[in-house]
């Protein structure tokens, strides 16, 4: 077996990993093809927790626009999570991989309620975890809250999944002559205000010293190659 040079890492997915072509919802064939990438991780040893977001069937951001109260939006953006979360669950054990729901919301008959040394124990008996409901308060991202499991559960590595193959100078949609970088401190992300992590994130990681890579979820092997200390992506760190 290659030497891996992360144990255990914290995967941040967004809900569109999960969305169907048209960006909405939850794709079967989808939860499929991301259940055989975080299975191909695992067969290297390597432990795994997960945090999904709400994209795919919610953003928060529509209700704000009608009149919605912030609180309001945030907790079905939380409740949406644990959906992503069943299904990736339910495609993971049927390709073979024993996995754990948590959620920072008590939900007791569909999930475990979220106890920090109870997913490190599912960690180190090989279990993926995946923590939905974000940190269980409005007003918090899903990203703060894959820095915050990342740093409650020890993970060596907060890997931002997306579909971008890293932090570029500009939209590279938008700017085909964008530059991606292979490298930010994170004072640098903070000022650039990259749009793939909020700053509550960054500023966590910061404090704590714990490296962000970003990267694109479906290149080939990309957090294969990551694990095993290969430079993909965009990495913030000091």
């Amino acid at each position: 077996m290659p030497e891996v040079k992360y144990r255990r890492i914290l995967l941040k997915l967004g809900g569109e990993s999960l969305a169907g072509p048209d960006g909405y919802g939850i794709d079967p064939h989808r939860a499929e093809s991301l259940a055989e990438i975080i299975k191909q991780i695992q067969e290297n040893d390597v432990e795994v927790a997960i945090v999904p977001g709400a994209g795919n069937l919610w953003r928060g951001k529509d209700g704000l626009a009608h009149g919605m109260e912030r609180a309001t939006a945030d907790h079905m953006g939380m409740l949406a999570t644990v959906m992503n979360s069943l299904a990736l669950q339910d495609a993971l054990e049927r390709s073979g991989v024993t996995t754990r729901v948590q959620t920072a919301i008590e939900m007791r008959s569909i999930a475990e309620p979220y106890i920090r040394l109870r997913a490190i124990r599912h960690l180190e008996k090989g279990r993926v975890v995946i923590l939905g409901a974000g940190t269980g308060n409005p007003y918090f991202t899903t990203d703060t809250a894959a820095a915050l499991r990342s740093m409650e559960i020890n993970a060596d590595v907060l890997i931002k999944a997306t579909k971008v193959d890293g932090v570029y100078t500009q939209d590279p949609k938008i700017n085909p002559n964008a530059r991606r970088f292979d490298h930010l401190t994170y004072i640098e992300a903070l000022n650039m205000q990259v749009g793939v992590m909020d700053s509550t994130a960054i500023s966590l990681c910061m404090d704590n010293d714990l490296p962000i890579i970003v990267l694109n979820l479906w290149d080939p092997n990309s957090i294969q190659r990551v694990i095993l200390g290969e430079q993909v992506g965009t990495i913030v760190s000091r």
